[in-house]
C-alpha cells in the first residue's frame, strides 16, 4: 500500500514541476525577458550551433521585409 502512496507521489510531484516550469516559461515569453532570452539564446547559437544562427539571422530578416499586399480590387 505504501508503495501506491510513493508513486502516486512521485507522478503528482513530477506533474507539478513540470507545469511550475512551463508556467515559468510561458511568463518569460510574454514578459520583458522575451527578447533578453531571445538574444541570449542567439549568442549560444552562433557559438554552439552555427546552423541554427544562421537560420535565426535569416528568419529575423524574413521578418524585416515583409512587403505590404493591396487590397483585392485596388490597383
Amino acid at each position: 500500500m505504501t508503495d501506491v502512496w510513493v508513486g502516486m507521489l512521485l507522478v503528482t510531484g513530477v506533474a507539478g514541476l513540470m507545469v511550475t516550469l512551463g508556467l515559468l516559461a510561458h511568463r518569460l515569453r510574454r514578459g520583458s525577458a522575451g527578447p533578453a532570452i531571445g538574444a541570449a539564446m542567439a549568442a549560444y547559437d552562433e557559438a554552439m550551433h552555427s546552423t541554427a544562427y544562421d537560420t535565426f539571422v535569416e528568419t529575423q530578416a524574413q521578418a524585416g521585409r515583409a512587403i505590404p499586399l493591396l487590397a483585392p480590387g485596388k490597383r
